[in-house]
């Protein structure tokens, strides 16, 4: 009977080892291991299509609502909240669960206007909780958990999100395309298209 319960002891003892020697090589590989890049997708300019163009200017808090208005309405997962802030730079704050406890996340970007208007965000500063965890590990954290449309890509690699914002689908079939975000001096515009065939053109 004692035999059997030290072999018992003994399976458990070994069972528990070899499980945190797995987690320990799975957080040593995540840390480590270089972040995988992603693919971007073509670029496409606008001016290639007939149509008529329009500025329309916003202001950072007209922008901050539309912006987490859409996010509400993204699927959400389970085990992260999340919302975008803009002041003089972009703030991408939420909670992710982990071990039954919420972890604060903090990654602010710089906006930078491509040439053809869309829109990469450059992170400057990133935090998981008081993890110290190498940045790029820290997007390619986010980018398991959060599901983004089509023409949003997280590059852990390069440590930004490239928002193809001329291949954002509208109902309207109207195509926008970035002009100028100036966050330090609230100077935000956009140019919106109407192709002719829209207008039957």
């Amino acid at each position: 009977m004692k035999e059997s319960k030290i072999t018992n002891w003994k399976k458990l003892f070994l069972s528990l080892v070899l499980v945190n020697a797995i987690i320990a090589i799975g957080i040593i590989l995540f840390v480590f291991l270089p972040a995988p890049g992603a693919e971007l997708p073509e670029k496409v300019f606008l001016e290639d299509e007939a149509g008529a163009e329009f500025t329309v200017q916003s202001s950072k808090e007209n922008l901050n609502e539309l912006v987490n208005a859409y996010i509400d309405k993204l699927p959400q997962p389970s085990n992260i909240q999340y919302a975008v802030k803009l002041d003089e730079e972009v703030n991408l704050m939420g909670a992710v669960e982990a071990f039954s406890t919420e972890v604060p996340v903090n990654i602010t970007f710089e906006p930078i206007v491509q040439e053809n208007g869309d829109i990469v965000l450059q992170a400057k500063s990133m935090s998981l909780g008081l993890l110290r965890l190498p940045e790029d590990r820290i997007l390619q954290y986010v980018n398991s958990r959060v599901e983004t449309p089509e023409w949003i890509t997280i590059d852990p690699k390069e440590e930004q999100i490239y928002i193809a914002l001329t291949q954002m689908e509208l109902r309207s079939n109207f195509r926008v395309r970035a002009q100028q975000i100036d966050l330090e001096n609230d100077n935000i515009s956009f140019r919106i298209k109407i192709p002719n065939k829209t207008l039957g053109l």
